[in-house]
């Protein structure tokens, strides 16, 4: 449920505010709102921080692909 883009976002803010054990869930939930997960990263829990890292270190990485793949059809032409 906390993972799940179709959830209703009254449910999810209901996880964060009163489920700390299963906010780390929410930030893979591509449905949460910048506020839900600026709450949830300010209020904490079990494992959002490391569930943080997981998420920036994954955008760091598409945007880096991103980078490459660009620079890469750039040269070709």
């Amino acid at each position: 449920m906390a993972t799940d883009p179709d959830t209703d976002t009254r449910i999810l803010w209901y996880i964060a505010r009163h489920v700390p054990a299963l906010r780390f869930w929410l930030i893979a939930n591509p449905s949460a709102t910048p506020e839900l997960l600026e709450y949830v990263s300010q209020v904490g829990g079990p494992h959002v921080k490391e569930s943080f890292d997981v998420l920036f270190s994954a955008l760091d990485t598409d945007e880096s692909d991103s980078l490459k793949n660009y620079s890469d059809t750039v040269e070709e032409s």
